[in-house]
């Protein structure tokens, strides 16, 4: 198993800054309604894998439907860089697309139908929860 990676990152006007470690370069691209309208590919990490490095102050929460997942994005220029998704409330899920430098070529995107969510999140919860990003729960 490789050691993990460490990346930076954050939104378009530089206000927001975090950093996340990458045990394992998978990602998700959903399809349901803000996923497509964001274009945010997943890589949900525990806690303990995300530091926001500045801008807690710039951040605000969009929520929707069941007010699970807390959308969170830039003030100042509307990037969502992370949130804290539905499908696992306690962890972050990181928009790959935010990280520093050109590193979306390192991931593995694997294709999630989130347009229907409710008959597909086992599937999602199965494949995530195998994944080394979010061991140990």
């Amino acid at each position: 198993m490789q050691e993990p990676s460490t990346y930076a990152g954050g939104c378009h006007c530089g206000a927001v800054r975090f950093q996340v470690k990458v045990a394992r370069h998978e990602a998700v691209d959903c399809n349901c309604s803000i996923c497509r309208k964001k274009g945010f590919l997943h890589l949900i990490v525990p806690p303990e894998n995300f530091t926001l490095l500045a801008g807690s102050e710039a951040l605000t929460t969009y929520t929707f439907n069941t007010g699970t997942a807390k959308h969170l994005f830039c003030r100042t220029c509307g990037i969502h860089a992370f949130y804290r998704p539905r499908s696992h409330p306690n962890d972050f899920d990181v928009n790959v697309r935010c990280l520093d430098g050109d590193v979306l070529a390192k991931f593995q995107i694997t294709p999630f139908n989130g347009s229907q969510w409710e008959e597909n999140i086992d599937q999602l919860h199965s494949e995530l929860n195998s994944d080394t990003n979010i061991s140990g729960r």
